[in-house]
């Protein structure tokens, strides 16, 4: 990801544009796309703001708010699999989800579903071709 361009080349462009020098030209001027100068000023007029707000997505999930009704299918059901999760979520509340969607939810917070063996292994004979 690149980073966001200096506060003080901001500051410099959205003065040129106060100043009375055409966005282009301003832009031109101090090397910077014209959408980027033209969508800098926008911002300054509307909101005043003049530093680059913080990058990326935010790290919330759509299912956050859901987060209840997953458990508890969960609990009602521990071998329910991810697809079934998304089904009986837009069922029965409406949002359409991935499979890794579901995971990643589950992931974050720390909820896994390990194949387990059916019998415990045993101490004297081995149990596969690579402990023997």
């Amino acid at each position: 990801m690149t980073r966001s361009l200096s506060g003080d080349l901001r500051g410099r462009v959205i003065g040129a544009i106060q100043e009375g020098v055409s966005t282009r030209e301003a832009a031109r001027r101090f090397r910077i796309g014209v959408s980027t100068a033209g969508a800098w000023y926008r911002r300054y007029r509307e909101t005043g703001e003049m530093e680059a707000r913080k990058q990326g997505q935010p790290s919330r999930s759509k299912l956050d708010t859901y987060e209840a009704f997953i458990l508890g299918l969960i609990e009602e059901a521990p071998d329910i699999t991810l697809a079934e999760i998304g089904e009986r979520l837009a069922g029965e509340c409406g949002v359409r989800v991935a499979p890794s969607t579901v995971w990643l939810f589950l992931d974050r917070r720390g909820i896994t579903f390990k194949k387990r063996r059916r019998t415990p292994q045993s101490s004297s004979v081995p149990m596969s071709c690579a402990a023997a």
